[in-house]
């Protein structure tokens, strides 16, 4: 072979071997294409606390993280805690979205202060699923329970348990933090109820989710009206409820307390006679949803399958929504709700300190 025509030969392996690369460039950028268009496998799952309520890790947690892998066999959670801070939600938001997630399932611990959050990923391509409380900004769509509804039945069941004589009782009102959304609805529910079927509201304070708050704030109460100056308390929640109790219980107080979501230890009081009822939000179906609505989201579908309803929050209207119906849990009714949906088995709740209230219930 002479010069000229090894030249040709070297020239055309360099052109074949030059557009060979280019190939291969842009087969690795189409990749990358598709993967910021939405092929991520991994859905961010933020929960607010883990302090007044055992629910988030016992319950919405794994539900969630299951219902997501039986949907997408290859999908995966990331999840993180706020504990009770909303500053290292943000950080826990930002690093998920750094991370490439393109679907947020959102309990934010104050709902309030997620507009910015939510904008900015929307911008990004990043959806957000707000999950129990509606969180500010364009998010994807929500899923939680009827939440005045959730109010309205607290308020019937301290009512209730007030008996005839309610219109004569003065009661202790001690609500969720103003910065949650959800307590101003429970609050709202519950005095739609309790207005003008009880004597007078004499205390009414927020105890801001947290038991040593609330115990603080019943503390007052007592102080302020004497041990016969109130009949009945209403708590929005029964982390706050079983801190209420205590003090009560302390200062020789014997009048019915409500909560809500359903904690062991709060069926348990239930039980014993402690506290007057709670509410029961079906975790698992509200988790469901939240992770169908997610799973869609990530694939691209229409989430009006799942979300039924439309919400308006501070920020946004129309949003779509999975609503829930929450029941109430008396004594009467645990082998009804709670054990008969499979939360709780009779011996999760009757331990050897609630063995002989068990018996006497009927739940052994």
């Amino acid at each position: 072979m002479n010069a000229m025509m090894r030249r040709a030969v070297i020239a055309t392996a360099a052109v074949s071997m030059a557009l060979s690369m280019a190939a291969c460039g842009k087969a690795g950028g189409d990749k990358k294409d598709s993967a910021a268009s939405g092929d991520n496998k991994s859905i961010g799952l933020l929960l607010p606390e883990n302090a007044s309520s055992t629910r988030y890790e016992s319950f919405d947690r794994p539900f969630i993280e299951a219902k997501v892998k039986a949907l997408c066999a290859d999908c995966k959670v990331l999840y993180n805690n706020a504990e009770g801070s909303a500053a290292k939600q943000k950080q826990q938001f930002d690093t998920l979205i750094a991370q490439g997630v393109k679907v947020i399932v959102l309990d934010a611990f104050d709902a309030t202060s997620t507009e910015g959050w939510v904008k900015e990923a929307a911008a990004k391509g990043v959806k957000v699923v707000a999950y129990d409380r509606l969180a500010t900004g364009p998010v994807a769509a929500y899923a939680s329970f009827d939440n005045e509804k959730v109010g309205e039945l607290q308020g019937q069941a301290l009512l209730d348990a007030l008996g005839p004589q309610a219109s004569d009782d003065n009661i202790v009102m001690i609500n969720g933090d103003d910065a949650d959304p959800n307590a101003g609805q429970f609050k709202a529910g519950a005095h739609k109820v309790l207005d003008g079927k009880v004597k007078k509201v004499v205390y009414e304070q927020s105890g801001e989710w947290k038991p040593t708050v609330a115990g603080q704030k019943i503390g007052a109460a007592i102080t302020q009206f004497g041990k016969d100056g109130f009949q009945g308390v209403y708590s929005a929640n029964d982390g706050m409820a079983g801190a209420i109790i205590t003090q009560l219980q302390g200062a020789g107080i014997k009048v019915p307390v409500g909560g809500q979501d359903a904690g062991l230890d709060a069926v348990q009081r239930i039980v014993n006679g402690d506290q007057a009822y709670t509410i029961y939000k079906a975790y698992k179906p509200l988790a469901d949803s939240a992770a169908e609505l997610a799973v869609d989201l990530l694939q691209g579908k229409d989430v009006k399958a799942v979300a039924t309803a439309t919400v308006d929050s501070a920020t946004d209207k129309g949003i779509p929504a999975k609503l829930l119906d929450p029941k109430v849990v008396t004594k009467a009714n645990i082998k009804d709700t709670v054990i008969a949906d499979g939360l709780y088995k009779a011996s999760d709740i009757c331990t050897a300190d609630y063995a002989a209230a068990c018996a006497a219930a009927g739940l052994k």
